[in-house]
């Protein structure tokens, strides 16, 4: 008798740059349009503005001002950025992750954290080139009092006003967050998936739980950073002459610090972290999940009366 042991899913030769590229794609889709409206109360709650009615004490502050005012569909301008730059943006992310990870060495052995981080740190330099312009008009369609309708016209507006840099002003300081973010988010999802899974098969449960600790961590240290860019890619909506003449992640820490001190790189933290976490989770489990049923599903056990074969 030979008994059939269960695939592996994860060691397969079979998998291929296309399926992590296609399903990292979905899965980052899924990730921001879900959660979109808890990140557009992050933004409000980010940038710095003179006028009172753009001041918002807490999430629930904000969701009921904005809510009430201008609007619970308002909670969902620029989603369309969001979908049309994530798409590329993560399938490049995860395609990238998954490559730079195979040739790091990281798919032998188990858990390695240099070339999980490493491999982390590649994925989002390529992705946040594609992305950092959508993420430009998302915000710039998110602040308060914003009169952009549409992607389309965000796009003509900015770039006609301010230029092509605008899309990128806030890039340098994307990367200063995302690399450390990645780095600690895929290093931290690794971790955690290597202890509670060490079959290293497709589980839910697993994909969810490691991807939700991560994410959370992964947010809650890059807050500061984060509040940086907020203030950069917002800064031509801004009437403050400081904020408007922002070059650059040096000018964006010095105003922030000048005006609210310390805690001014907090604000936000508490809507990040509650997007990042579940976001987090449902990418991983979107991901992990549509790469498992793209490849057929290669670790469902096997049939009973295939289990032993004479």
């Amino acid at each position: 008798m030979e008994v059939i042991e269960e695939v592996d899913y994860e060691g397969l030769s079979t998998d291929s740059l296309a399926i992590n590229m296609l399903a990292g794609s979905l899965a980052g889709i899924a990730e921001h349009a879900a959660m979109f409206p808890v990140d557009m109360i992050k933004t409000r709650m980010q940038v710095l503005s003179t006028s009172p009615s753009a001041a918002y004490a807490s999430m629930s502050d904000a969701f009921t001002r904005i809510s009430t005012t201008e609007g619970t569909k308002r909670m969902w301008r620029g989603v369309a950025s969001v979908i049309l730059g994530a798409g590329p943006a993560h399938a490049v992310y995860f395609g990238m992750y998954e490559l730079a990870k195979d040739m790091a060495g990281g798919n032998e052995g188990g858990y390695s954290f240099l070339a999980t981080a490493g491999a982390g740190a590649v994925a989002t330099i390529t992705s946040d080139a594609l992305m950092n312009p959508f993420d430009v008009v998302k915000q710039r369609m998110q602040a308060h009092g914003s009169n952009f309708r549409t992607v389309a016209d965000t796009f003509r507006t900015v770039y006609k006003t301010e230029g092509l840099a605008a899309f990128y002003v806030s890039y340098p300081t994307t990367l200063t967050m995302t690399v450390p973010f990645t780095a600690v988010q895929f290093s931290s999802y690794e971790f955690i998936k290597d202890k509670l899974n060490p079959a290293n098969t497709y589980s839910p449960i697993t994909h969810v739980t490691a991807g939700g600790i991560a994410g959370a961590v992964a947010a809650a240290v890059t807050t500061p950073l984060d509040v940086c860019k907020t203030l950069l890619q917002t800064r031509g909506l801004s009437d403050d002459k400081q904020i408007r003449n922002a070059r650059g992640m040096g000018d964006a820490f010095r105003i922030i610090y000048q005006r609210q001190g310390l805690g001014g790189f907090a604000r936000g933290m508490t809507p990040r972290v509650l997007t990042n976490m579940p976001s987090n989770a449902l990418c991983w489990l979107s991901y992990e999940g549509f790469r498992f049923f793209l490849k057929g599903g290669h670790n469902k056990p096997p049939p009973p009366s295939a289990l032993v074969r004479d």
